[in-house]
């Protein structure tokens, strides 16, 4: 046996070269001829049985394991690659970001510390978004796996300003304070989950009205706030939304920091996907106020297009982000010279040591699209939607069920004597099964509404008209055969 008989690279790098070259060709191949391709498909039942066998103890060829990905995985993707997939506010990807991954495998670089120069591509990825959101240099930026995880970091670098530093040892419960948060009713559930995995309680979490264009009601906010003073609890987090998961809307930023400042509250943003809009100089006069917020998340993954996952948290107080959650231990220790160099490593403004490279893909992104371009497509997007809100509206079989804020909209197909909640499902089933587009559901009111999220950059009106299409031709073939078994 060699001395690197137990290496598990390749014996021949020219046959694996050559199988690279076949793979990165075929990816290629797929994102081009995307429009080719059903947005989704059933996956057969015999497919499924193939990813149920023992663990295997021996090696396989790397063509034959490319090959079953090739015909047995690729195939049966959620989609959100494709122009008409419009069901959850997922980016589309780039074949750019797709590269830049590669990139960032081959050079599997662990970013939770030490002096290394991926480590200052994320930290000019943060001076970004700095600039972007206008925040102070003292800000700062972690990429994380996506929104829930980043509106977590900011609860508890939230609670821990509030509580003291003491809080991390002795825990909530013995700082005398009850803890109370505030939300809209269409804050996305991980904002709620987020105050539970917080140890501060869901109960904690106060649920505000939503006034007709479905923003938070700023009266009723500022009444529960001092409700809760004077029933003697503390409240200590306003979490306003940028672009909610249902309808897309955008809560009245500037008011909450008003409120917020008034009442010393820690202001948060969950700009999942809306906080982005920050690159579209069209679209992001009506973020006004997200300059004020003490912290943001948001996703690149969703309308920058960065493949996943690229979740990201800004925050204004640095220090107060470092202090939540450096832990000096021995074998974090920071030395003058070498690989342990430096100070203020990743690990200490998250709970994540080990952390891959997703700043690369951002920063790709960024770097080859430009802000400009990326702006445009954002707009882009909205302009769909809100040729598709036209359609709707001069369609008469069709029902518009919520304001078009940003790039979502809800809508049903109407007809008389029918269980619109039931033909509208069905509906969207029939579009699935179709492969022809893949809005989602969702309950506008009470009513069950077609969502469209347009978020894919390669989305183009084709693809709304081939979708309303589609709903308008489902919708009347269902309802008749409903009409002919009454």
């Amino acid at each position: 046996m060699t001395e690197n008989s137990h290496s598990l690279d390749p014996q021949d790098w020219t046959s694996l070269r050559a199988e690279g070259h076949r793979m990165l060709d075929d990816m290629l191949d797929y994102i081009e001829g995307i429009r080719e391709r059903p947005v989704w498909q059933n996956i057969p039942d015999q497919v499924r049985g193939q990813f149920q066998q023992s663990l295997p103890s021996q090696a396989s060829d790397l063509a034959q394991v490319h090959q079953r990905f090739m015909q047995e995985v690729l195939p049966y993707a959620v989609g959100n690659s494709h122009p008409g997939f419009m069901g959850w506010v997922q980016g589309g990807g780039t074949p750019v970001g797709m590269l830049a991954e590669m990139l960032a495998a081959g050079l599997n670089a662990n970013l939770g510390g030490r002096d290394q120069m991926p480590i200052e591509v994320e930290k000019q990825v943060t001076q970004w978004m700095r600039e972007l959101f206008q925040f102070p240099s003292s800000a700062s930026g972690l990429f994380v796996t996506g929104t829930s995880i980043a509106n977590f970091i900011a609860v508890l670098v939230a609670r821990t300003k509030v509580l003291g530093l003491a809080s991390r040892r002795v825990g909530i419960t013995n700082s005398g304070k009850n803890l109370i948060a505030y939300a809209s009713v269409g804050a996305h559930a991980c904002v709620s989950q987020a105050i539970d995995m917080a140890g501060i309680g869901i109960d904690a979490l106060r649920l505000i009205p939503v006034n007709a264009d479905f923003s938070m009601d700023m009266q009723e906010l500022e009444k529960q706030i001092e409700a809760d003073r004077a029933a003697s609890f503390t409240p200590f987090l306003i979490a306003g939304t940028a672009g909610t998961v249902d309808v897309g809307a955008i809560d009245d930023l500037n008011t909450i920091a008003d409120i917020a400042q008034r009442h010393a509250l820690w202001f948060h943003i969950d700009g999942a996907y809306g906080a982005l809009a920050m690159l579209s100089d069209e679209i992001a006069p009506r973020l006004k106020g997200i300059e004020r917020a003490d912290s943001i998340a948001f996703d690149f993954h969703k309308w920058a297009q960065v493949q996943y996952d690229a979740g990201y948290i800004l925050v204004r107080d640095g220090q107060a982000h470092f202090d939540t959650f450096a832990t000096p231990t021995s074998y974090l220790k920071r030395e003058s010279r070498g690989i342990a160099a430096g100070e203020r490593w990743p690990c200490d403004f998250g709970p994540d040591l080990s952390r891959g490279f997703r700043a690369l893909k951002a920063w790709f992104t960024i770097q080859v699209y430009g802000v400009e371009q990326l702006g445009r497509m954002i707009a882009h997007t909205c302009e769909l939607a809100q040729h598709l809100q036209q359609r709707i509206v001069n369609e008469p079989k069709l029902e518009l069920l919520a304001p078009v804020n940003l790039n979502i909209v809800c809508f049903r197909y109407r007809a008389s004597d029918q269980d619109l909640d039931v033909l509208n499902r069905d509906i969207v089933f029939e579009l699935h099964e179709s492969g022809i587009a893949a809005p989602s559901t969702t309950k506008v009111h009470g009513q069950l509404a077609i969502r469209a999220a347009i978020v894919n950059h390669r989305t183009g009106k084709q693809d709304i008209d081939q979708m309303l299409e589609a709903v308008l031709r489902f919708g009347d073939q269902l309802s008749s055969s409903n009409d002919s078994l009454n």
